[in-house]
């Protein structure tokens, strides 16, 4: 799917087809938004734009030349975006293209910020003059979402804790439910991370416009402290994590103390019950005395008193 919105005497008007392309002044269009294109549309806007759009492969690229590059034309931008789902976070590549003063942006799925743009982009046309209007304001949309996921983040960790605390459902299950915020933190981090890049490359860019310097500077600015904060929510759920281990060795370590303790208490009796239970005469018990087994059973419970009493002078039990 393609949406152009172009300028129509000083009104924003938008655009479902490719072929009307060509009626349209490049220097009027502000924002050509390609969602999951067909061939022909892609190959539409990039005649339309005289530049080749890169692939889904070259954006998803680390790199820093595949990450922001730049031609006499145009700017080539690439930065991830999260979706949050209802347990673990994914992350989705979106491409920027600027050439002019016209935005061009290739994505694979919907996503809110660009929606509400759209929308507020057809209300308020005044706030929207080009297309580097158009790209601030998605990264600033971007960087709100990225902070409100980092609060629900910390929040999760504050209850996790709190369960610590209360040392509720202490076991496997709560460690893997660590892991997968740890793994949600570090997707956070790397995409903020991606786009602090991007941005830095851009403001070093001599077609970067000096209307839109000063909003680029504050984003570096809130990115920063959203770094140190995936940063210190890394380190609490590391703490948390390593207090967990130790809650679950301590209990390990308290049912192997039972299990020992058991078995010393029962080693005295059970010689005993080996030593008389052998077919040969032995001391102490006449053969044929009737009280032969009040005796005995009496010498595996003092000893097993004898040992309770001493584990409990040691401090073992």
């Amino acid at each position: 799917m393609v949406e152009i919105f172009y300028r129509v005497n000083g009104q924003m008007t938008v655009s479902r087809s490719e072929s009307e392309l060509q009626a349209i002044n490049l220097q009027d269009v502000v924002w050509i938004d390609l969602l999951s294109p067909t061939g022909d549309e892609k190959r539409a806007v990039e005649a339309y734009l005289g530049t080749v759009i890169q692939s889904r492969a070259t954006a998803e690229e680390i790199e820093s030349s595949s990450r922001f590059s730049e031609t006499d034309a145009a700017l080539f931008a690439n930065t991830n975006f999260v979706i949050p789902g209802p347990e673990s976070y994914v992350m989705e590549t979106v491409s920027f293209i600027i050439k002019g003063t016209t935005l061009t942006t290739l994505r694979e799925v919907q996503l809110r910020s660009f929606t509400e743009l759209q929308r507020r982009l057809m209300v308020f046309p005044k706030m929207y003059t080009n297309g580097y209007s158009v790209f601030t304001s998605i990264l600033e949309q971007r960087i709100d979402s990225d902070a409100d996921m980092i609060e629900i983040l910390s929040k999760e960790i504050e209850q996790y804790n709190h369960k610590v605390g209360l040392e509720e459902d202490i076991n496997e299950e709560f460690l893997l439910d660590i892991n997968q915020l740890q793994e949600n933190t570090m997707l956070l981090r790397e995409t903020i991370v991606d786009k602090q890049r991007v941005i830095s490359s851009i403001l070093k860019s001599p077609k970067c416009p000096k209307s839109i310097q000063n909003k680029l500077n504050v984003m570096l600015k809130d990115i920063s402290s959203l770094v140190n904060h995936t940063n210190f929510s890394f380190e609490r759920l590391e703490y948390l994590q390593n207090t967990v281990l130790g809650i679950i060795n301590l209990d390990q370590n308290k049912i192997m103390k039972v299990f020992t303790l058991i078995s010393l208490l029962l080693m005295p009796p059970t010689l005993i019950a080996s030593f008389y239970g052998m077919n040969v005469a032995l001391p102490i018990i006449p053969c044929d005395s009737p009280w032969n087994w009040v005796i005995i059973i009496s010498m595996m419970i003092i000893s097993v008193l004898i040992v309770f009493f001493l584990l409990k002078r040691k401090k073992l039990l």
